[in-house]
């Protein structure tokens, strides 16, 4: 059966162009735009037509770092693939790349099927997968082949969590090396973990056991300089690189100083970076748990660097690095002791809005808006253009945004499962109002209408921002 539907009247905004525009969607994909009038955009007939006018037309977001059900800590996530993809849904996000974990001790092969059998039928948008590398061997190096030719095209290292995830720096470069040999794109937690675990230790021996010490003694020098030597590792094995969640001035401005060289350096930053601090860190009580993630909040002083790197390029992609944990019950394993905070914050749900808030404050252009949360990513990532844009033969994955409303961020109205909301009391302009995933409406008039299973593992071409 062909179904078809007109969206009409709305402001089409790609990171290339805004135009004003009927778009046509069949059989899941976009079929064609016109201009509000035209001739072609007056004689299309529809099963559906959706009325768009006064707001913006705007492609599905592409969330390319988050950990739905990640085991952390003597723990997991909170939200599993089915609340996680549907919280997803309901903040404009269609597609979420998340990330597959290899434990030491296993095959790659392993830690992705456990990830495929975790999401299979369950994900209420399209998903894929990065590869976490934790065990650097000959069998792994081998396996990262096969990998992308099924479609895992990049690979996340660790310089952080020493007896976890934590790769030495010849495995770094060994995987960074067989990297520039298949096309696949390396991204690295930059934090130097062997250090900032001695400081750690440390602060809890002088008695301090409080949240705020977490963001102290994951020091910004510390991240700055595992930035600068991931930077120098992969000029040593010819790779691109990618920095993940990137927080601090000084890691800015390693990417800037390699990109000035013309390497192939990216970065990306989270929106708790953009609008939270060390301030929350700092909230009284045990309140500051809720904030612990790593890389931490920074000083306030931080967000200007980043604000001006999403402005520069120099920063490419705004993702959430979503990995909730409930206060109640899981933040509170670290009463006492920071070191056992569950590290992560919930925002799979609150990204599109407050990039769109960054557009009403004048940090951002609404082009750049869609560039840094749909289209770079999809292409970081070897989505693009079937995701990301709005353009002949994309998936129909669309979002009618209302520019003009308002909301007020809180915990008793986000649908991600968990028990607390990082951007609480946040009143925010611009909010979701109907979301379609490959045609399918997800999201009606601010009412959820899509499935658990509707959303299908997506393949991934290599990085197309290489040569």
């Amino acid at each position: 059966m062909s179904t078809r539907t007109l969206i009409r009247g709305g402001l089409v905004i790609t990171a290339a162009e805004e135009t004003h525009a009927d778009v046509l969607v069949e059989d899941g994909r976009i079929a064609a735009l016109a201009a509000h009038g035209s001739t072609p955009a007056e004689s299309w007939t529809a099963d559906r037509t959706i009325d768009a006018t006064g707001k913006y037309v705007i492609p599905g977001g592409v969330d390319a770092h988050t950990h739905m059900e990640l085991p952390f800590g003597g723990t997991f996530a909170s939200d599993t693939f089915e609340t996680g993809t549907r919280a997803a849904a309901w903040g404009g996000t269609t597609t979420i790349v998340d990330f597959a974990v290899q434990s030491v001790g296993q095959r790659l092969r392993e830690g992705l099927d456990a990830w495929y059998a975790k999401a299979d039928g369950n994900c209420a948008i399209d998903y894929a997968f990065h590869m976490i590398l934790s065990d650097v061997n000959e069998k792994t190096l081998k396996e990262m082949d096969h990998l992308i030719e099924e479609g895992v095209t990049s690979f996340k290292l660790f310089m952080a969590y020493p007896g976890v995830f934590y790769s030495d720096d010849g495995q770094i470069l060994r995987a960074m090396q067989r990297g520039a040999g298949n096309g696949g794109l390396i991204m690295m937690h930059a934090e130097n973990g062997i250090a900032i675990d001695v400081l750690v230790e440390q602060a809890l021996e002088r008695g301090e056991t409080d949240p705020r010490y977490h963001g102290e003694v994951r020091k910004a020098l510390l991240e700055a300089e595992a930035t600068h030597r991931a930077i120098q590792l992969a000029r040593v094995a010819g790779a691109p690189l990618y920095v993940v969640h990137v927080s601090a001035e000084e890691a800015v401005a390693e990417l800037v100083a390699a990109r000035d060289k013309g390497l192939n350096v990216f970065g990306e930053t989270c929106p708790q970076y953009l609008f939270l601090s060390t301030d929350n860190l700092a909230e009284p009580g045990f309140e500051g748990a809720k904030y612990v993630c790593s890389t931490p909040l920074r000083p306030k002083e931080h967000q200007a660097a980043l604000w001006r790197g999403l402005r520069t390029n120099d920063l490419q992609v705004v993702s959430t690095d979503h990995c909730p944990f409930c206060f109640v019950g899981q933040k509170e394993l670290g009463r006492g002791d920071f070191s056992k905070i569950p590290n992560g914050l919930p925002g799979v749900e609150n990204r599109m809005d407050l990039l769109h808030q960054a557009v009403v404050d004048g940090h951002i252009s609404r082009r750049r808006w869609i560039e840094i949360a749909c289209a770079t990513p999809a292409r970081m990532f070897g989505l693009y253009p079937k995701k990301g844009t709005i353009a002949p033969g994309a998936d129909a994955d669309v979002v009618i945004y209302d520019p003009g409303a308002s909301q007020v961020l809180s915990a008793e109205t986000h649908h991600m499962n968990v028990d607390y909301s990082a951007y609480e009391g946040r009143a925010i302009t611009g909010q979701v109002e109907t979301v379609l995933s490959r045609g399918e409406l997800v999201i009606d008039g601010r009412k959820f209408t899509g499935r658990a299973g509707h959303g299908l593992y997506t393949p991934r071409s290599t990085c197309q921002y290489l040569n």
